[in-house]
């Protein structure tokens, strides 16, 4: 097969970021002014155009990189560097992104004679909202006035629009001479042989009056919440090292990323965003799967995770925002569209899932940390979620987690497929609301089985086994409305009628990871996942190829998601199914290797993975990076290892299983309880995989899932 190297996501743009700021450039460091280029802060665009000329003339960068997470660096020349007698000159810019942006402009010489020349920078602000910049599409508009303080030696541009106060304040600050006129600030440099001058272009932000500072100029990590996070996570995540390039080089762009996306909100500091450049917000369900899939790799993410969406719990019943008393935030954005009303995502609490999710997570973090205090400190916001889904998850009464909107404005699909069309019937049809998806009930079972260990561990026990009875429930009533014998798999969902939604779909591996799928059915269901249909060769698809809606590039309809590979792989080692998670594994680390840096992105396309597609492709307006593509390379490494950590037992479960094509692991500074430890694992001749582990206070022990040792006692192996 053709080999295909540095496949790069969004080619034609550069960005990075910091905490609620993104810069997005063109791939020289240039905002032209296109969409949806420039420097957005609070979702807002307040850099939409920036021209730097030199003598009247644009230098056209030849050298550009991101640096670090923060900033950026172009190199370009001004003149001809080849001539002599030497005038050579060349403008270096530096980006640094914090609450603000400075743009370090330095102009360097290596002529034998004094450089003199006027350089000029010119800039507009047009305030789009990230969404309307991504679109190419405005759906606010207002005009920007422009004030010129010459005290201050500051551009205000000010935008015109009732019910926003935003503008930004622009200064350049040199030692050479500085004026401003006509729009445009222009530097008059004298370069000394040899030597260089320096001017800062400061980008400020003033919000409802309140003034992002731009960062210092340093590559090294400025002290503000983001930062402090980001260098947090350096410092703490787990480090991975194999024979395996591909492997270690996932995994290593796997905890870099994940090191750069958190928000640095005051609650929870490291929590992530979903993604660059147009997921810059609180995302509840995005936000706090990422943290779960990353536990290996560190549990700080999931605790601020816990801890920020706590902080953002549904208080009244609000139709517009489809929120009710209990259920936990999905979405917060700080945009111009947003902030006008014009859609609800201020505060936007209309997603099924969160609920659940954030009881399996707290279930998850008390197993990998103890941390009885701070499951006790979110104990009430665990009570409120449980409240939400059995007032109002199940309307009917039937026993099943229905979703509906209530918002004109919100989303129709309210499960882990949100898109409007990602839940068709077998012939093609959306299915209307209400609906009652498939993953929804295994997340509702998880989470009355986790809740019941929380509440037991934190002393209700009684509560606790109230809601182990109501999983067992759950299980049973579940099987016998969804399982679909003939075709091997569960139903889609139910719909409005109760009728099964006979659609092969990729929702069951999420229930084999919840683990209420039957041990009896869970390898038939594996199989069914790894069928031509539903596995590309790099993924599973959200959607049969074999269905009448299929669309390898759609959101949800046939499109390949890293996260759920991580979720799948979880699910296969729950069972045992090593074979299927090997090629599974297998197609998720060859198609990192497809990328720069080894980055999965948000989405990739459904195309098999054949001789006519040397690649797959990727959803068109995929991010990247993405935290929980990201955390996909980590869970799919617990799952290699069906690694299961017990820290109140000061104790970790494995039962590692490679495949051929990764004969060792190591990994170091993994986190349990109080307790940090390295493991080294091998595979030996004849396919029986080694482990070892150095480190104090944990015992690893090597033991097979119960689900997994029932299912080799039904194909009749050994237990």
């Amino acid at each position: 097969m053709t080999r295909v190297r540095n496949l790069r996501v969004r080619p034609d743009l550069l960005y990075v970021a910091s905490g609620w700021s993104t810069l997005v450039t063109d791939v020289r460091g240039r905002i032209t002014g296109t969409d949806p280029q420039g420097f957005f802060a609070w979702n807002t665009r307040v850099l939409s155009t920036e021209r730097i000329t030199v003598d009247g003339r644009e230098p056209v960068p030849f050298s550009t990189a991101n640096v670090q997470g923060h900033a950026q660096m172009s190199y370009a020349e001004l003149g001809d560097g080849e001539q002599l007698p030497s005038r050579a000159a060349y403008l270096l810019t530096e980006r640094f992104v914090g609450a603000g942006l400075r743009t370090r402009l330095t102009v360097v010489s290596y002529a034998a004679e004094p450089l003199r020349m006027a350089v000029e920078i010119r800039v507009g602000a047009d305030f789009a909202d990230t969404g309307e910049a991504e679109a190419g599409h405005r759906v606010q508009r207002g005009g920007v006035d422009a004030s010129w303080d010459p005290a201050a030696g500051e551009l205000r541009l000010t935008y015109l629009r009732a019910g926003l106060d935003r503008a930004v304040a622009v200064r350049v600050r040199s030692d050479a001479p500085v004026r401003y006129a006509d729009g445009a600030f222009t530097v008059e440099v004298t370069v000394p042989p040899h030597g260089s001058v320096r001017a800062d272009v400061l980008v400020e932000p003033v919000f409802d009056g309140e003034r992002l500072a731009a960062p210092p100029a340093t590559f090294t990590e400025p002290d503000d919440p983001a930062a402090t996070a980001r260098a947090r996570l350096t410092t703490e995540l787990a480090r991975l090292s194999s024979s395996n390039f591909d492997v270690t080089a996932a995994w290593r762009c796997a905890v870099e990323d994940l090191a750069v996306l958190p928000l640095g909100e005051p609650a929870g500091p490291t929590a992530p965003i979903a993604g660059l450049p147009i997921y810059q917000e609180i995302f509840g369900r995005d936000t706090m799967t990422a943290s779960w899939q990353a536990l290996l790799a560190g549990p700080t993410m999931l605790a601020d995770s816990l801890r920020l969406i706590a902080e953002h719990v549904g208080r009244r019943c609000d139709p517009w925002r489809d929120e009710e008393p209990g259920k936990p935030l999905h979405e917060a954005r700080r945009g111009p569209v947003s902030v006008l009303g014009l859609d609800p995502f201020t505060g936007y609490y209309g997603d099924w899932s969160t609920a659940p999710d954030f009881l399996v997570f707290l279930g998850q973090y008390l197993a990998w940390t103890g941390d009885l205090d701070t499951v006790r400190d979110l104990l009430p916001t665990a009570r409120r979620a449980l409240g939400w889904i059995e007032r109002y998850g199940d309307l009917d009464g039937d026993g099943f987690l229905e979703y509906h909107r209530r918002s004109r404005a919100g989303l129709k699909n309210q499960g882990w497929k949100d898109s409007d069309t990602a839940i068709v019937d077998e012939h093609g049809q959306v299915v209307p609301n209400p609906i009652a998806t498939s993953e929804l009930q295994a997340y509702w079972y998880a989470a009355l089985r986790h809740a019941a260990v929380v509440f037991t561990a934190t002393g209700h026990p009684a509560r606790g086994a109230a809601l182990v009875a109501r999983a067992h429930a759950l299980r049973r009533r579940f099987h016998r409305a969804y399982w679909l014998p003939e075709r091997g798999c569960y139903a889609m969902a139910l719909g409005p009628d109760k009728r099964p939604v006979r659609s092969v779909n990729s929702n069951d591996g999420h229930l084999l990871t919840t683990g209420i799928v039957p041990t009896r059915v869970a390898p038939m269901v594996a199989a069914r996942l790894l069928e031509p249909d539903m596995f590309s060769g790099w993924g599973v698809r959200t959607l049969s190829s074999a269905h009448p809606a299929y669309n390898p590039f759609s959101y949800h309809r046939g499109s390949v998601w890293p996260v759920e590979a991580g979720t799948i792989g979880l699910g296969l080692a729950r069972y045992g199914c090593w074979e299927h998670l090997h090629r599974l594994a297998e197609g998720m680390f060859s198609a990192a290797a497809l990328f720069a840096e080894h980055r999965l992105p948000e989405v990739l396309s459904g195309l098999p993975r054949d001789a006519a597609h040397p690649h797959p492709g990727v959803y068109p307006n995929s991010c990247s990076p993405q935290a929980w593509s990201a955390s996909s390379v980590i869970a799919l490494v617990q799952a290699l290892l069906a690694l299961r950590p017990a820290a109140p037992l000061r104790t970790i479960f494995v039962d590692p299983h490679l495949p051929e094509w990764l004969p060792d692991l190591r990994l170091e500074g993994v986190r349990v309880g109080g307790a940090t430890v390295d493991l080294t694992v091998r595979r030996r001749r004849g396919g029986r995989t080694s482990i070892s582990a150095r480190g104090d206070r944990l015992a690893v022990v090597r033991r097979p899932t119960l689900q997994a040792m029932s299912t080799r006692r039904r194909r009749g192996g050994p237990a």
